[in-house]
């Protein structure tokens, strides 16, 4: 009996030394929970759990523009490693990324540490009973190995870091509809061909001090389909609040002030366009956490947080994994069918003050003195004094542009940008076989203007759009794009120039905005008399012009070029949006049959 004691204590200590064993501490443990490793250290350790454990393994899913790999474990408690493997054992799967701003790098230690505790110690192995995980630890590689010690100025660790942008300027989170970077590129290929269930983006926040470690998002105010919105809100949000609270880090929704820097202005919930993470899977009809931990905490309780928030979203999906493969599935074919397309499509929400509630925040006192350095505003906090702020939060949102979706676009072969992003999006094309002649809505562009400023290597627009229904011949190899299809919100998107986030208001379509041809004013002058002698209507017109318009009435090109215009030389195709829509399911019937 004493030696069997013995020999269990001795099990005891040595399962306890492995759980120490510093080959399989993380840089970040090592360094004393102050420093997060570089690119090369951060591989060297993925392989080594890849090495060790038979349910890990180590991958690649593209290169950056730099030439470094993008990294990729997986883990599958019976090691399937393939999208196919997994979907036949029932699994659901959970993407979580790291480092998409590489200088906020809590996802990357909490994650592998995460995969650690589970593979090599054994702690929390059910977590994958049900659940495989794809965790990318940096997604931004580039900007990662911009490494230094002044990266983030307002962020209390770790002692070095990335930087938040690529190597070509661009930042990831605003990139995953237009999808310019060939990080993002990859990504959604290997986001649809795995297509995971739940998606959790890591970040750290900036803004007002408070007491939350973290704040955090999840797409509930109608941007997704009204039963996944539901469970979201009523199962998952749920859970996750009250499982944090237990773990000793209280949450908050992530929520902007009404007035920048100022909590006690009211609080306001938004909507995540689908440029950004958990905005773009909302509209691949699967739930998206944003995780932001707040940047003044110290390193390690970020960290221990994020964790903790990871380990709690694993709990839940190994308990509601066929709920919400359910959901989903009917979400996609409810998406797919003429059902969806019935009532006007929302494009875009902002933040509604139509009501309010009153909500108790976890703040620090604070003072608000005007600089004597700038005259600005200065926000002085003292996290020495703690409070319970009774704070007003508007915690809805208003759909306030619509749109209304037809049977199917048409796009024509030459917009070979358009039609490769599109496959990026692992949208359903089809080129026309023969020409054809249809019905369609046409659309054109008016009042065209383009902010001064780039925006993601872009110089976003705003336009008004003039809609006509017309009789159109289509020529072999336009391509058909059938919004039956479960991806039809993304297409909404992409297509609809209406939409904020879409091809045209990012600027994919500007060469269709330019004047290509211009009359000289020698044959102007004379045509433009001639116009007026035959026209009275236009000489009343071109009047109430001039008499309305002061710089048209002092700029004789303008004027001439107006009535150019008006001539049966001018182009046209001039501000044309070259992608059509079929509205009629009797009209997109005729390519079928």
């Amino acid at each position: 009996m004493k030696f069997l004691v013995f020999a269990f204590i001795l099990l005891c200590l040595s399962s306890n030394i492995k759980a120490q064993d510093p080959a399989f501490q993380t840089f970040y443990e090592k360094s004393l929970f102050m420093e997060t490793p570089r690119y090369a250290e951060t591989i060297e350790f993925c392989r080594k759990l890849d090495q060790a454990s038979p349910i890990l393994k180590y991958a690649t899913f593209g290169k950056s523009p730099q030439g470094r790999d993008l990294p990729l474990l997986i883990a599958d408690k019976n090691s399937n490693f393939t999208p196919e493997a997994v979907r036949k054992s029932g699994n659901a799967v959970i993407l979580i990324e790291a480092c998409i701003h590489a200088g906020e790098s809590d996802g990357k230690d909490a994650g592998l540490m995460l995969l650690r505790d589970i593979a090599i110690y054994k702690k929390n192995l059910p977590l994958l009973d049900h659940v495989t995980i794809l965790f990318i630890p940096i997604f931004n590689t580039d900007g990662h190995e911009r490494f230094g010690p002044y990266n983030r100025i307002n962020q209390n660790g770790p002692k070095e870091m990335g930087w938040r942008t690529t190597a070509q300027n661009l930042n990831l989170n605003r990139d995953f509809l237009k999808a310019d970077a060939p990080e993002m590129k990859a990504w959604l290929s290997l986001y649809n061909a795995w297509l995971p269930e739940f998606f959790v983006d890591c970040h750290v926040t900036d803004g007002a001090d408070f007491q939350y470690t973290m704040t955090y998002a999840l797409e509930t105010k109608g941007n997704m389909e009204k039963d996944l919105s539901a469970w979201t809100t009523d199962v998952c949000e749920s859970y996750l609040v009250s499982e944090m609270k237990k773990s000793g880090y209280p949450v908050f929704p992530y929520v902007q002030f009404r007035n920048w820097h100022d909590p006690r202005s009211g609080l306001t919930l938004g909507v995540a366009p689908p440029m950004l993470s958990q905005g773009y899977t909302a509209v691949q009809n699967r739930p998206g956490l944003l995780i932001e931990t707040h940047m003044l905490k110290p390193y390690k309780a970020r960290v221990t947080s994020t964790y903790n928030m990871l380990e709690h979203t694993m709990e839940l999906l190994n308990k509601e994994y066929k709920t919400l493969q359910t959901l989903i599935k009917k979400a996609d074919e409810f998406t797919s069918g003429e059902t969806f397309r019935k009532e006007p499509f929302p494009v875009n929400f902002s933040e509604s003050y139509a009501d309010s509630t009153k909500i108790e925040f976890l703040g620090f006192e604070y003072t608000i003195d005007t600089s004597d350095l700038t005259g600005g505003l200065w926000f002085k906090y003292d996290n020495q004094k703690p409070t319970i702020w009774q704070l007003t939060m508007f915690p809805n949102c208003t759909a306030d542009k619509f749109v209304s979706l037809p049977e199917a676009y048409l796009i024509p072969p030459q917009c070979t940008a358009i039609i490769e992003g599109l496959k990026l999006h692992a949208i359903k094309i089809t080129p026309l076989q023969k020409e054809i002649t249809l019905e369609v809505k046409s659309s054109r562009f008016r009042n065209v203007n383009w902010q001064k400023r780039p925006y993601e290597g872009h110089h976003k627009l705003t336009y008004e759009l003039s809609d006509s229904i017309e009789q159109r011949t289509f020529p072999s190899g336009t391509l058909l794009v059938d919004m039956n299809q479960r991806t039809a919100r993304v297409i909404a998107h992409l297509l609809e120039p209406a939409s904020p986030d879409s091809y045209a208001a990012w600027g994919f379509f500007d060469g269709y905005m330019e004047q290509k041809e211009y009359s000289e004013s020698y044959v102007m002058e004379t045509m433009a008399r001639e116009m007026l002698r035959n026209n009275p209507a236009l000489k009343t017109e071109f009047n109430q012009k001039k008499n309305s318009d002061k710089a048209f009435a002092s700029d004789p090109d303008a004027m001439l070029n107006w009535f150019y215009s008006k001539s049966q030389y001018w182009d046209s195709n001039f501000n044309l949006y070259p992608v059509v829509r079929i509205l009629k399911k009797s009209e997109l019937d005729k390519i079928t049959r």
